[in-house]
């Protein structure tokens, strides 16, 4: 193909803004031309060569046969720069939140449901970040942890911040495993849900010791990769920024798209 890639990445209509920088920063870095997409804001998938579903509010438990709890939550010894990146990215959010999100996000659902079910039908590259990860699993018939605090002691509880903070462990022979070039990583974390059953022909392939899933992809597609953590928030990490090198590769070359 002629020119840069397009990768659209999915938000919310009201926020997110901080996320939606610091992705389209990956991209850029990667050689692709990043396109912000929301429900009033939407595309035609023809247009898009890859897709990021981004994180934000929680998946509407309606689309995996459950109720909604009385809570909602969304997503939220290092060295110098990565406290010194925390810190800039820790005060970009506050300033920049447009609101403190109480609800779910139909119209977004849908909208992302619709470009994953496209991205699987064309073969298209999709990453998911937290949330995008969730409902990847979730549009292909999987389940969510609406709660996983029960994983954790304690004494440690689970971690949310955008330091790599957290260690997960990536399965051998995966996809992910060849596009971050290693078996563990350290990793950082905003959310408290996480995927439970899995949806169909998706498989596990990074867990924290405790057993909580970290990142899932399918078997047969390209390049269809969700992980809890937020690898946007790293840009001082060259392992992590692979997620978005590898995704810009199969999408500037659609002969990639074939299934492996």
């Amino acid at each position: 193909m002629a020119g840069k890639p397009t990768v659209g990445v999915t938000g919310p209509d009201r926020g997110g803004w901080m996320a939606w920088v610091m992705t389209a920063l990956a991209l850029r870095r990667c050689g692709a031309r990043p396109r912000r997409v929301t429900a009033t804001r939407p595309c035609d998938p023809a247009e898009l060569d890859g897709l990021v579903i981004g994180g934000g509010t929680d998946v509407d438990p309606f689309h995996y046969g459950e109720s909604r709890p009385d809570t909602l939550s969304s997503d939220q010894g290092n060295s110098l720069v990565e406290w010194l990146v925390s810190l800039v990215l820790g005060v970009s959010r506050a300033l920049f939140a447009a609101h403190r999100r109480e609800d779910y996000d139909p119209e977004r659902d849908q909208l992302e449901q619709h470009l994953i079910q496209y991205a699987l039908y064309n073969n298209l590259p999709v990453l998911g970040i937290c949330r995008g990860a969730q409902l990847m699993n979730v549009t292909l018939g999987g389940t969510l942890h609406q709660q996983i605090e029960h994983f954790y002691s304690e004494e440690t509880g689970n971690i949310r911040s955008v330091l790599p903070r957290k260690s997960v462990t990536i399965a051998s022979e995966s996809r992910l495993k060849a596009t971050l070039q290693t078996a563990s990583c350290r990793v950082n974390a905003l959310h408290d849900q996480s995927i439970k059953d899995l949806g169909d022909q998706v498989m596990v392939c990074a867990r924290e010791g405790n057993g909580v899933v970290q990142a899932i992809e399918r078997r047969g597609h390209p390049y269809f990769i969700g992980v809890q953590w937020h690898p946007e928030y790293m840009p001082q990490s060259q392992v992590q920024q692979h997620l978005f090198r590898d995704l810009v590769q199969v999408a500037a070359q659609p002969h990639l798209r074939t299934a492996t």
